[in-house]
C-alpha cells in the first residue's frame, strides 16, 4: 500500500559560502545514516571545479571512498548520450572517447574524470525518466535524494552575474544549486526540501514543502550547469536501486 504522506528525519546545515552548498548536503545524507563528523572535513576533501562549487559526481565518489554505495540518475545530455545506456554499452570507453573530441571544453573535461573515478570505484549511473513516482518510489524505501538543480527556476529568482553571484536579470546566467528530497505528501503532490540555502522564497526554514512538478522542472533544468541528476547514496549492502 502506497504511503500517502512521509517526512525522512534529515538535518540540513547552513551552507558556509556560496559554493559549498553540495558539501552540506553531502554532510546532511552522512548524518542521516548515522556518521558524524565535521562539515568542515566534507568540505575539505570534497573535489572542486576550477571556477568554485562543485558537482555531484565529485560528492558520490566520496561517498564511495567512505565505504557507501551510490547511484546517479543522470539527465545532464551534455556529458551523456543516452544510446550509452543501451545494453552492452562501455560508458568508461564513451566517456574516454568524447574526452578525446571535446578537448576545448574544460567542464566536459573536469567532469569526466569525475566520472571515469565513481565507475572504478563502483558507482551506478542510470537514464531514467524522471517523474514524481521516481522521487517518491525512492524516498519510499527510506532513501533521501541528494540532487543538483537549478536554483534560478526552483526560486524564481533572478539569474546570476559576475564572480559574486549577485542577481541580474539582464546580465545574469542561470545558477544551480544542491538540495535533499526528504518527504513527499502525494495528495498534495508535494516534496519536501532540505536545503542548506538561506534565505530563500520560501520561508526561514531549511525544509519546505514544493510543488513535485515544479521540483521536476528545477531537476532537468539543472543540464545548464551540468548538474540535472539525482544522487543516491546508501551504507553498505543497501538494497540495489
Amino acid at each position: 500500500m502506497l504511503r500517502d504522506h512521509l517526512d525522512l528525519p534529515v538535518e540540513m546545515l547552513p551552507q558556509p559560502d556560496e559554493t559549498t552548498c553540495g558539501p552540506t548536503c553531502l554532510h546532511a545524507i552522512y548524518r542521516y545514516w548515522g556518521r558524524e563528523e565535521r562539515l568542515r572535513d566534507v568540505i575539505e576533501r570534497t573535489s572542486k571545479l576550477q571556477r568554485g562549487g562543485t558537482v555531484a559526481v565529485f560528492l558520490a565518489c566520496d561517498a564511495l571512498r567512505q565505504g557507501f554505495e551510490a547511484t546517479i540518475y543522470t539527465y545532464n545530455l551534455q556529458v551523456f548520450d543516452p544510446t550509452w545506456f543501451a545494453p552492452g554499452a562501455d560508458l568508461s570507453d564513451r566517456l574516454l572517447s568524447q574526452r578525446m573530441e571535446k578537448v576545448d571544453d574544460p567542464r566536459v573535461q573536469e567532469v569526466t574524470a569525475g566520472y571515469l573515478d565513481f565507475l572504478s570505484l563502483g558507482g551506478r549511473l542510470r537514464l531514467k525518466d524522471l517523474s514524481r513516482y521516481l522521487l517518491r518510489g525512492l524516498m519510499r524505501r527510506g532513501v533521501p535524494i541528494l540532487t543538483g538543480l537549478s536554483s534560478t527556476y526552483l526560486y524564481r529568482t533572478r539569474r546570476e552575474y559576475g564572480p559574486q553571484d549577485l542577481p541580474d536579470d539582464i546580465r545574469g546566467t542561470p545558477g544551480g544549486h544542491f538540495v535533499v528530497l526528504s518527504g513527499y505528501d502525494r495528495p498534495r503532490r508535494t516534496v519536501r526540501v532540505s536545503d542548506p540555502y538561506g534565505p530563500h522564497p520560501y520561508g526561514p526554514s531549511r525544509d519546505y514543502w514544493l510543488g513535485i512538478d515544479r521540483a521536476v522542472g528545477a531537476i532537468l533544468l539543472g543540464i545548464v550547469t551540468h548538474d540535472a541528476n539525482l544522487l543516491v547514496i546508501r551504507p553498505p549492502g543497501g538494497k540495489r536501486t
